[in-house]
Parts: structure tokens; sequence; C-alpha cells
């Protein structure tokens, strides 16, 4: 039987990629629901195309350009934040890929595993928020989450048979960015086109950004914490510029094992959704004698510091991350704004864990709050580095 799939952020870099997993394997893959927040002319091109069930745009007042364009079709179309929400209890979804964007990921998490359904998570911060929330109601609703993160899948793939309790350390990976190897001096005054020229990916800013600064392994070192149960000691990062190995896991009996591949989304993606099995796939393969050498490298935590805010949110629990990943949200929108300069992105982060609010014990509540708090006091520091 196909697997019906709720693709949340259709229209984004992950969306649109699995959505070219769905086209390569008709046989295994159905479209359920398909969600975008404002790109109305490709979510209902992608609508004529998959058929799916119902199709939800954030923005209300694209609402009427989607139906009208949608109206000859057997397509239900909905609009708002809540909508997109609401829409992964639906009875007909089997898997729910929630590639949304920062923040506005973490409520249709929770619904999704609340409802029992099984979770490809390609939006880190979910569990960088709320993951221990979120990974007891995925245990109690009997839901899998499944990492799409290239990293994450690839310590997932590698603890598939292992027993419990094994694991001494994982490591994940990092490219280093564009800027491996640069001083602060000459960060000072990097562009955004210049952050926005990754040398392996091909991502959305936001995250092409949290590269650069090195935020984008902070967080999957968070996400870590909650997908595999480990303390912060046993999540390590290497800098490895060419992005075959995706991460390491290494073993109590001093074993190691590896998952490589070519740096393509388009694996994991298939990985995450056709879990437990592994299907045939025409993806590129790897050629050995075009990578004579692999080299790693510590990260240099003094220049690339959102790193060390990472293990510092997570060391302190509670509600820091949710104030850590607030910050870093509002940061990275005003840098992409030519608001501030690329330096300016974890000091802005690091006054935000000072200042906003600490609640060691939060509930949602308390999740939501936080965050609207650590916007607040975020922009207010952006428009005094503008004066």
């Amino acid at each position: 039987m196909k697997k019906q799939i709720a693709i949340l952020g259709s229209t984004g870099s992950i969306g649109t990629q699995a959505l070219d997993v769905v086209r390569s394997h008709p046989d295994r893959f159905g479209v359920e629901v398909l969600t975008a927040q404002s790109n109305c002319d490709l979510l209902i091109r992608q609508a004529v195309e998959f058929s799916p069930n119902a199709v939800v745009i954030g923005r209300e007042e694209c609402y009427g350009q989607v139906a009208e364009a949608l109206n000859k079709y057997p397509v239900k179309v909905f609009a708002g934040e809540e909508a997109i929400a609401q829409v992964v209890e639906m009875d007909g979804i089997d898997i729910v890929l929630n590639a949304l964007v920062g923040y506005s990921g973490m409520i249709p998490a929770i619904r999704a595993v609340s409802a029992g359904k099984d979770l490809a998570l390609a939006n880190k911060e979910s569990l960088v928020i709320a993951g221990e929330m979120i990974m007891e109601l995925a245990a109690r609703n009997h839901a899998l989450v499944i990492p799409v993160d290239s990293e994450h899948s690839a310590i997932f793939q590698c603890l598939v048979g292992e027993s419990p309790g094994t694991v001494e350390k994982i490591w994940l990976t990092a490219s280093g960015g564009p800027f491996r190897g640069k001083t602060r001096e000459h960060l000072r005054h990097v562009k955004k086109e210049s952050a926005l020229r990754h040398p392996n990916w091909k991502m959305g800013h936001k995250i092409t950004i949290d590269s650069a600064t090195l935020m984008n392994k902070g967080l999957e070192v968070i996400e870590a914490r909650w997908l595999f149960d480990l303390s912060p000691e046993q999540i390590g990062v290497v800098v490895h510029p060419q992005s075959i190995i995706h991460s390491m896991v290494c073993f109590r009996d001093g074993s190691m094992k590896a998952q490589m591949g070519l740096p393509d989304m388009k694996l994991p993606i298939l990985y995450a959704l056709a879990y437990p099995h592994r299907i045939p796939s025409d993806l590129p393969r790897f050629d050995f004698s075009k990578y004579p050498a692999l080299t790693f490298e510590e990260p240099d935590l003094e220049v690339f510091r959102n790193l060390s805010l990472a293990y510092q949110a997570l060391e302190k629990g509670g509600n820091m991350p949710c104030i850590l990943n607030a910050a870093n949200e509002s940061a990275v929108n005003a840098f992409l704004g030519d608001r501030i300069g690329f330096l300016d992105i974890p000091e802005i982060i690091g006054q935000c864990m000072e200042k906003v609010s600490f609640i060691g014990n939060p509930g949602l509540g308390d999740y939501i709050m936080t965050h609207q708090e650590s916007m607040e006091i975020a922009e207010e520091i952006i428009r005094k580095e503008e004066k």
C-alpha cells in the first residue's frame, strides 16, 4: 500500500525535494496534504500535479487565490497557522514531513505525534524548543520520530539494530560553511551574499546562514540530545569539509560506525519516508576516486561563538534553548535584512540568554511566551545596533 504523506512546507527546499522523491516513487508514496506559507503559485501547481486531499496556505489573505485556482479540482483548501496545525491530524495521513522553518514547526510537530502520526522531522527547532515534550508524546502515542537532517539521519541509521545504552559518543559532522578558517576580523565585514554561498549544500536562506555561523550545528546538538536520549558530553562536533561522512557513532567497545554518501538531501528524505524499508533509487552514487582524502578539524569556538552558546543553552536546560532559538531567528532575519553585521548575531543571542526570563520546568504555554519575549528583547537589541 502507498504511504500517504502530509508535507508541511511543500514549497521550500526540503518540501520540493520531497516531492521529487514522491515523483520518482509513485507506487510507494501518495500526497495527502500540502502546506505553504505564502507561495501560492507553486502550491497551486503542486496541488494540480499531486492531487492531495487538502492544501493549506498559511497567509489567510491568500486563501481566495488558492481556492479559486483549485475550484475545479477535488482538493480541500484551508488557510491560517491553526489550519496547518490541525491538518496533520487527518485520518488519511500515515506520516507527516515537517519541513517548516523555525518556531513555526513546533505546534504542528506536537499535534502530529499527539495524533499518533509518524513524524519525519526536518524542522530541528521543534526539538530544540520542546524536545522532551515531543519525544514523550511520541512514545505515549506510539509515533515514530524519524530525523531528516542528514546528520541525524546518519546517527539514526548507525543505531539501527544496536542495543540501547551501547553508545559512548556521537559525532555530528559540519562542513564548516563558507567561512571555514576565516578570522573574526574577516567575518566583521562579510555580507549576506557571501554567507549564502554554501560550499556543499543547497538550502533555504535561514538554514544557510545558520550553517555559516555554526548555529545550525548547535541546534543539531540540542536536537540530538532528545532524539537519541544522550547527555551533552556524549555529543561532539567535528568539521568535515567534504560532507561525505554525515555523522558517526562511537560505541562503548571502541568501535565506530559512520554513514556516508554524497551531499544530497533526497537520500535522507527517502530513507525517512520509506522507513523501516530501504527502497531502490536512481540517486547518484559515491565515486571514491573523486574523493582521495577525507579530512577532519576541530570547530573554532572563538570565531564561531554560536556553537558554544548552543552547548550553554543545552547545559542550562529549561526554556534556555527556546530563548537561544528565538534570538537566533530574530538575529538571522535582521542580518538578511542588512540591519546588523554577521558578528552581531552571536552578540544578540548572548544578550537575550542573559535578559529573557528563565523557566526551569516549562510547559507549552511557557515556550510560547518565552518565544515572544525573546523576539521582543532581540528586536530591542537590534534597534540599538542599528543606531
